[in-house]
């Protein structure tokens, strides 16, 4: 995590497959395709974080394989750890897992909404109903405020530029109702949930 409590990307990683995961057991190779499919159709086929995150949850016990609906599964062996689903069994999420969750879920976004802010507010909503109501207030008003933030930019950016030549001032404008509009959209979403 960045000093401001923001998520690095290799979090925003590990928050998808752990959100993934708390809905329900999934196999490794599953997972690790909807974590790539997910994250490439948010911030593009660049991103290769993918295999390594999945492997560290498990290595760090935030998941593990499932014991199956009759409980009775093989103990897993120790070179099964190491490699990626060996057995096929699918993964699942841990209490220590939850609690990681937990943490990224609720750690601050940064602006301006670059591709891994993009990446990391529609993790937030894809799982925000994992959080107590209390802290999906607060998830909405942190994204609220840092839409406003990013509106105060901009609008200070166009108030210096007003008789810039080209398509600068036109270009701020939208960008402009488009952070309104998303903060608008997120102070809605606050006060729903109040």
């Amino acid at each position: 995590m960045y000093r401001d409590n923001t998520l690095i990307p290799s979090e925003a990683i590990r928050l998808l497959a752990l959100g993934v995961l708390a809905g329900r057991p999934t196999p490794y190779a599953e997972l690790a395709r909807e974590v790539r499919h997910f994250a490439a159709h948010v911030v593009g086929p660049s991103l290769d974080l993918v295999g390594a995150p999945i492997e560290l949850l498990k290595l760090e016990g935030l998941i593990e394989p499932d014991g199956g609906a009759d409980g009775d599964a093989p103990a897993e062996s120790p070179d099964a750890a190491e490699g990626a689903d060996d057995d096929g069994r699918p993964l699942r999420i841990t209490e220590a897992g939850h609690a990681e969750l937990v943490r990224l879920m609720t750690a601050n976004v940064r602006p301006p909404v670059s591709d891994i802010s993009k990446l990391i507010i529609t993790l937030k909503m894809r799982f925000l109903h994992l959080l107590g109501p209390r802290d999906q207030r607060i998830q909405a008003e942190i994204l609220a405020e840092m839409c406003e933030r990013e509106l105060v930019r901009l609008t200070e950016l166009r108030g210096n530029n007003a008789e810039a030549p080209g398509h600068l001032v036109a270009w701020l404008d939208q960008e402009i109702d488009q952070s309104r509009s998303r903060m608008e959209w997120f102070q809605a979403l606050r006060d729903g949930l109040s």
